[in-house]
């Protein structure tokens, strides 16, 4: 009897402070809209990049490309845990680079800084930001890129390049804080980074065997499936960076979803007045395209205004993608052209579309148009020059591990064929 009071004596504080521990401040609606729009952005937004890459895929790397997708999300994930999160988020120093305190997701706060979600929400929310951008890099190089240099590539390239962007963007970093920059929803710290580091690797990789073959667009309902995918993943990106359940939230998704609506619809007139028939493929570029380009806009421009954004970008993709191939860069699948172009676009656009007589939400007290689109000039800059220089050092140094590219054999086959056994 007297050891069992002992034992309870002993195990009640043990019991109170385990219902201390998950008894964490916050908003509870907040939260859930949180998870919830983090749990859609991976449920859709990873099917939504394996299925609009892989339906544009060369012949043979359909499923080649799906699994590149899928192991590029574990190794980031676990990348991200391990120290990625820490170095965007973590406790803001010098204003480049965030502390150690949160490797290994340890020390995470009850409540982020200035919001209402636990951290651990805020965390996950990010992380699965990091694994959709980079899962847009192997766009580039479909069908001919190995696949060992392609997760060493991209793992590094999300804890070297990305995630310091991230921090200098969204985590208290240098970039937001002394210019002004904005960039809701990722339009400079996802889209720009991840499309800059499509297209120069494409160069460094060189023009596939294939280059000047035509198209197969036999898959273009996948692509077009894809697309329409990464229309809800887009919602959740947007809608879950307000990290609130509140106008704020559902404002950014009204502008998401008028952008990609607008988008397509650019593109089709684009066909249209180009005298070519209506295609699955032209109607999920043109609504990615769209999509990407109101990410860093959403919460701060009209209806009006996003659908204006999200129409520009579209034909800002198609024009620069024209330019893209007659260069002869082999950028496969158009990473650059539909993300960092649009995004950049949407970026500059913002300083316009945000004036309180277009509808926008305003100006900071210290800012004005003109001042506005030198910030986010400064920002697409920055963030293009270290996105371009880092993914050249770190593919190159990937090289010394494995080699960039399949041998030729092989990639006339198609990588599907060393995957199913028969090469």
């Amino acid at each position: 009897m007297m050891s069992s009071a002992i034992l309870m004596v002993a195990v009640t504080p043990m019991v109170a402070q385990a219902q201390n521990i998950s008894a964490a401040p916050g908003e509870s609606g907040d939260t859930a809209w949180l998870l919830a729009a983090t749990v859609f952005l991976l449920l859709a937004g990873l099917p939504g990049v394996a299925l609009f890459q892989a339906g544009r895929a060369r012949t043979g790397a359909f499923v080649a490309t799906m699994v590149q997708t899928a192991t590029i999300a574990a190794a980031v994930s676990l990348a991200w845990v391990l120290v990625g999160y820490t170095l965007a988020f973590g406790t803001v120093t010098a204003g480049w680079l965030g502390s150690g305190n949160a490797w290994m997701l340890i020390q995470l706060s009850d409540l982020r800084d200035g919001l209402t979600v636990p951290e651990s929400a805020f965390a996950f929310f990010q992380i699965a930001c990091a694994i959709v951008c980079t899962a847009l890099i192997p766009g580039a190089w479909s069908g001919r890129a190995r696949f060992g240099w392609v997760i060493l590539f991209t793992t590094l390239w999300s804890l070297i390049v990305l995630a310091p962007v991230v921090h200098w963007l969204w985590g208290g970093g240098w970039l937001a804080a002394a210019t002004g920059t904005i960039d809701f929803a990722g339009g400079m710290a996802l889209e720009v980074s991840a499309g800059t580091a499509a297209l120069v690797t494409a160069i460094l990789m060189g023009r596939g065997l294939d280059f000047d073959a035509p198209r197969n667009l036999r898959l273009s309902p996948i692509t077009l499936a894809g697309a329409f995918l990464l229309w809800l993943g887009w919602l959740a990106l947007c809608g879950g960076s307000a990290f609130a359940a509140n106008d704020d939230a559902a404002a950014a998704l009204l502008a998401t979803h008028a952008a990609g609506c607008a988008g397509m619809l650019s593109r089709l007139l684009i066909d249209r007045l180009r005298r070519q028939p209506p295609r699955a493929e032209s109607a999920a570029m043109g609504l990615v395209a769209g999509l990407a380009a109101i990410a860093p806009a959403a919460l701060t421009v009209s209806l009006g205004g996003a659908a204006a954004i999200g129409a520009i970008g579209a034909a800002l993709a198609v024009g620069s993608a024209a330019l893209i191939r007659r260069i002869g860069i082999d950028d496969r699948l158009g990473v650059f052209s539909l993300f960092a172009v649009p995004g950049a676009a949407g970026s500059l656009l913002v300083a316009i579309f945000m004036a309180p007589a277009l509808g926008g939400t305003g100006y900071d007290d210290t800012m004005n148009p003109v001042a506005q689109l030198v910030a986010q000039v400064i920002g697409v800059a920055v963030v293009m020059t270290w996105s371009a220089i880092g993914s050249t050092i770190i593919a190159l140094a990937a090289s010394l591990a494995f080699p960039m590219r399949v041998s030729e054999s092989s990639e006339e086959a198609g990588l599907d064929a060393a995957i199913h056994g028969e090469a």
